[in-house]
């Protein structure tokens, strides 16, 4: 999952689904060591890309 983020996703606005009410929004900045990084509106989420069950481009 994480070379198919950095491949397809870095620097897009996406979307990140990790199930439940836990749904994410942000630009793609970094996917490493098993943690993807957004960041929005000068603030950084960070995710465990193991939980990530779906991803989309706006």
């Amino acid at each position: 999952m994480q070379s198919f983020i950095v491949e397809h996703y870095l620097q897009k606005d996406v979307d990140v689904y990790c199930g439940g009410p836990d749904t994410f929004q942000g630009i793609v900045e970094a996917c490493a060591d098993g943690v993807l990084t957004l960041i929005k509106e000068d603030k950084f989420t960070h995710i465990a890309i193991d939980k990530i069950i779906a991803i989309w481009a706006k």
